[in-house]
């Protein structure tokens, strides 16, 4: 059944031990582990911390109660059968669930991971450290710089320093996917960079890098059709930004000051 809800489960053991061991586990840490499966990367994190609080989060049926059975005698795990996306903000609001820290990990499908990103960008209280088994296209495009850099990496980067920790190979999963991916560290900021409304920098965003071969300037006079030409180069000079310059070329610190002129 984990299949029809796109999982694919990692198997290399060297792969779940490096994704585990860049959580940094202390000993009064929570984890929120998210569509654990068959309990393989949960059982990695238990060989380093068998102290911290574990939250699974499963959406199939079967694999939650398979779960259930396997891990019924540790006190410290707690199974929660349901969608993680809805789920980990109520996990969170929670005051018995965060004793110290906590920290986000788990080997996430294709269709959720945008999502995901935005759920944890949008949680007040972030965890401190999230380490994900994505796509490896989604790795790379989530860890760009410029003259990389997309809405992804401008959006994430917001909140994280995002960085690709390992590549694994398609052959590491079952049932194997048709793509590789990475494992990749998403280290959240100590607090989010100075953007004066989160949403006015989600927005801006999306509007620049709608048509990535248009210029900044043409993206945003498109976007905002009741501001004049020449108000919005000042702003983008403004901000250190080339009026023509393309989205590719724009760093996240010059984004988050463009969002603040508008």
């Amino acid at each position: 059944m984990g299949k029809k809800l796109g999982q694919h489960f990692l198997i290399s053991e060297k792969k779940l031990r490096q994704a585990a061991e860049n959580l940094d586990l202390k000993s009064k840490d929570a984890v929120i582990e998210i569509g654990p499966g068959h309990g393989e990367l949960t059982r990695e994190l238990r060989k380093i911390n068998s102290e911290s609080k574990l939250t699974l989060i499963e959406k199939d049926n079967e694999l939650a109660e398979g779960l259930k059975e396997k891990f019924k005698d540790d006190k410290n795990i707690q199974i929660m059968e349901g969608d993680a996306l809805k789920a980990i903000p109520s996990v969170i609001g929670n005051p018995s669930f965060i004793i110290h820290d906590y920290k986000i990990t788990g080997n996430i499908p294709y269709y959720i991971t945008g999502h995901l990103f935005r759920v944890i960008g949008d949680l007040e209280n972030k965890p401190s450290v999230c380490v994900f088994t994505v796509q490896k296209e989604v790795a790379e495009r989530v860890t760009a710089e410029p003259p990389r850099m997309n809405l992804l990496a401008a959006s994430v980067g917001l909140w994280a320093k995002p960085k690709i920790i390992s590549h694994v190979p398609k052959k590491y999963f079952r049932p194997a996917p048709k793509v590789d991916s990475a494992i990749i560290k998403l280290a959240i900021h100590g607090k989010q960079l100075a953007v004066k409304k989160q949403e006015t920098y989600y927005s801006l965003i999306k509007i620049i890098f709608k048509q990535p071969r248009k210029t900044v300037l043409n993206n945003l006079l498109s976007g905002f059709k009741n501001i004049k030409k020449e108000e919005i180069a000042e702003k983008l000079e403004k901000a250190g930004i080339n009026p023509k310059d393309r989205p590719q070329n724009i760093k996240i610190k010059q984004l988050i000051e463009l969002s603040t002129l508008f």
